[in-house]
C-alpha cells in the first residue's frame, strides 16, 4: 500500500536498482489482479481490496534521500509499511543533496525527512537561507543511519604501481600523486577530502594548502562518475577522492572497469548520513521509521555502507572488509570556510601579467642566479597552476620600449585552454633574458594596463592586472605617483573592479608606492625579498583575493 519508488533522481540509478524495478514490473504483469508488488525480496500489498482497507487514513511520510542511499532506504520503507500494525505510506524520493539543500533553504521542500550524505549540508542550507534573507529552517538532526569513509579510488590495473609508495595525503599536498577532485560545491565527499587535506597541511604555512587547492582546481571533473571514467581510462596512474560507497556502487556494474579503494596512511574522514526531520510534529511512525533505519546496518552493508560508528564488514570487491577508523563528526563551519576559499581560488579569471624587463633584472640575486632567471622559474610554475579556463595576457615593460610607450604587448588575453596560446606564453618567458634593457617605466605602464583590461571587461570573470617589478618608477617623462593614483581612482567602478596586484622582487622595489596603487584599486601588494620567496608570493597573488588590500 505504501509508495516506495525512488523518483526524481538527479543521477542515473544503479544497475542493481534498475533490475529490481524491472523485476517488479514483471511481477505486476504476472499478478494481473494487481494485488502484490515484489519489493525488497517479498510480496508486498499494493492495492488493498475495496472492502478490506488496510487502515482508514494512512499517515503520509515523504522522505528525500541522497541518491547514493535512496534505493536502500526505499527497500526499508517497503518493509516498514508492510507491517500490518502500522497505518502509514512512506514515499522515498532520490535527489542529490545539493539540490535538496537549495529547496530547503528556499522553503519550497515538502519533505518530512531528509537524509543527506553529510551533516555539512545542514550548515550550508542555513547559510544559504540567511544569504537569501530568509530565516534559517528549523531542522531536527537525528543520528546517522550509515557512514562511508573517504578513500583514494584508483583503477585496479594501476593499484600495484600506486602502492610502490605510501598512499597518503602528503603526496596529494605535494602534487606527487595525480589527483582528481569533483567540484566540492556539489560533492560533500570532495569537501570532506579538502578538510582532511587541510588537516595534514602545515599550520604555519597556509600557502601549502592554498597551493594544493590551486593544483586540484586546474582540472575539475564534471561529476564523480566522470572522474572515475577518467581514472580508469587514463594512461597515467591517478586517483579520485571519493567515498568508499561510491567505489562499491561503481564496481557493482560488471561492465565498468573496476576500481580499488586505498585508505590514506594518515587516516581519513567519513561521510555520515543523518536522519533530519523537517516535519513540525513528531509522530509515532516517524520515530519508528528512524529507529528502523538505525537498526538496518546489515542491510546498508550489502550496498557498501558502514555502521554509524564506522564499524562493520563489507563483502564487496575493491574495498577492504574492515575499514580503518575514520572521523565522522566533521566540522561544518571549517568546511564552509574551505568552500569559500575554494570559490575564490577557482573563480575563472582574466589577468594581464605585466613583467619588468628593465636592465636591472640582469643583476644577480642572493642565490647567485640573475633576477630574471629566478623569475623565469617561478613564472613557469605559476602558469602551470592556472586552470585551462583562465585567460592570461602578457606585457613586457621598461622605458621607451615601444616608441613612446613603456610597454610591449607580446601576448593577448586569451584562454590557457588554447595550447598554442599557452605555448606562446612559455616561449615569451624563456626569451626574457634576451629582451632586457632600459629603465623601469612603472606608472605609465600600470595605468595603460588597467585601461586595456577595462576595454575588454568580462563580468563573468575576475578581471585583474598583475605587475611584477624589481625596481621603482624611473620614467622621468611619464606621470608621477599622485597622477597615477588620481587617474586610477577616477576610472574605478565598484561594479566592474580591476584590482592591481603588485609584486616587488628584490631589494630595490618601492613597496610604499605599490601599496598605494593596490589600495586605490582594491588589489594587493606583495614583496619577495629573497629569490626563493617569489614562487610562494605568486601563490599568494592568485589565492588571497578576499582580503585585499590588507592581506598582510
Amino acid at each position: 500500500m505504501g509508495r516506495h519508488s525512488v523518483a526524481a533522481s538527479a543521477k542515473a540509478p544503479s544497475r542493481r536498482f534498475i533490475l529490481s524495478v524491472v523485476a517488479g514490473v514483471a511481477v505486476v504483469g504476472l499478478v494481473a489482479s494487481g494485488v502484490y508488488l515484489w519489493v525488497g525480496g517479498h510480496l508486498n500489498p499494493l492495492f488493498a481490496a475495496a472492502d478490506q482497507p488496510a487502515c482508514d487514513e494512512p499517515e503520509q511520510i515523504l522522505v528525500i534521500a541522497d541518491t547514493s542511499i535512496a534505493p536502500s532506504v526505499a527497500e526499508l520503507a517497503a518493509d516498514f509499511d508492510a507491517d500490518p500494525k502500522r497505518c502509514v505510506e512512506t514515499e522515498v524520493r532520490a535527489q542529490d543533496s545539493a539540490d535538496t539543500a537549495a529547496s530547503v533553504a528556499a522553503g519550497t521542500s515538502e519533505a518530512d525527512v531528509w537524509i543527506p550524505d553529510s551533516t555539512v549540508w545542514i550548515d550550508r542550507t542555513r547559510a544559504t537561507a540567511t544569504s537569501l534573507g530568509l530565516g534559517a529552517p528549523v531542522l531536527a538532526i537525528g543520528d546517522s543511519v550509515a557512514t562511508s569513509p573517504i578513500v583514494f579510488a584508483a583503477a585496479a590495473a594501476d593499484a600495484e604501481e600506486l602502492a610502490k609508495e605510501p598512499v597518503s595525503w602528503a603526496r596529494v599536498l605535494s602534487g606527487q600523486l595525480p589527483t582528481l577532485l569533483p567540484d566540492p560545491e556539489a560533492s560533500s565527499a570532495s569537501l570532506a577530502s579538502l578538510l582532511a587535506l587541510k588537516g595534514q597541511s602545515s599550520p604555519d604555512d597556509p600557502r601549502q594548502f592554498a597551493g594544493a587547492m590551486i593544483t586540484l582546481s586546474k582540472s575539475i571533473p564534471a561529476s564523480t562518475d566522470a572522474a572515475m571514467g577518467t581514472v580508469t581510462s587514463s594512461q597515467t596512474p591517478m586517483i579520485v577522492l571519493t567515498s568508499e560507497a561510491r567505489v562499491v556502487e561503481h564496481n557493482a556494474d560488471e561492465s565498468a572497469e573496476p576500481l580499488v579503494a586505498a585508505y590514506p596512511t594518515e587516516g581519513t574522514v567519513a561521510l555520515d548520513y543523518p536522519f533530519v526531520r523537517m516535519a513540525k510534529d513528531r509522530t509515532e511512525n516517524l520515530d519508528a521509521f528512524e529507529a528502523a533505519l538505525g537498526k538496518a546496518g546489515e542491510h546498508f552493508a550489502e550496498v557498501g555502507f558502514r555502521a554509524p560508528d564506522g564499524s562493520g564488514e563489507l563483502e564487496a570487491r575493491g574495498v577492504a572488509a574492515t575499514a580503518p577508523p575514520a572521523e565522522t563528526e566533521l566540522d561544518g563551519a571549517a568546511q564552509i570556510e574551505i568552500l569559500r576559499s575554494w570559490g575564490v581560488l577557482t573563480m575563472r579569471g582574466r589577468m594581464l601579467a605585466v613583467i619588468d624587463v628593465s636592465g636591472s633584472m640582469e643583476e644577480p640575486a642572493a642565490n647567485g642566479l640573475r633576477r630574471i632567471d629566478v623569475f623565469q622559474q617561478a613564472a613557469m610554475g605559476a602558469v602551470q597552476k592556472f586552470s585551462g579556463e583562465a585567460e592570461l595576457g602578457v606585457w613586457l615593460f621598461s622605458t621607451a620600449r615601444n616608441g613612446n610607450l613603456d610597454y610591449e604587448d607580446v601576448a593577448p588575453i586569451a584562454p590557457l585552454a588554447d595550447a598554442a596560446h599557452t605555448q606562446q606564453i612559455a616561449g615569451i618567458i624563456q626569451s626574457l633574458p634576451s629582451r632586457l634593457g632600459g629603465a623601469t617605466g612603472l606608472y605609465d605602464t600600470t595605468l595603460d594596463a588597467v585601461k586595456r583590461v577595462r576595454e575588454s571587461y568580462d563580468p563573468e570573470k575576475v578581471n585583474s592586472v598583475l605587475v611584477i617589478t624589481d625596481g621603482k618608477n624611473e620614467d622621468q617623462n611619464g606621470i608621477n605617483l599622485d597622477q597615477l593614483l588620481a587617474e586610477l581612482k577616477k576610472m574605478d567602478d565598484p561594479n566592474e573592479p580591476v584590482p592591481v596586484i603588485m609584486i616587488g622582487f628584490g631589494p630595490d622595489t618601492d613597496l610604499q608606492a605599490m601599496q598605494q596603487i593596490a589600495k586605490v584599486t582594491r588589489g594587493g601588494a606583495y614583496s619577495a625579498a629573497e629569490p626563493e620567496d617569489l614562487g610562494t608570493v605568486l601563490v599568494d597573488a592568485i589565492s588571497q583575493r578576499t582580503c585585499r588590500p590588507d592581506c598582510g
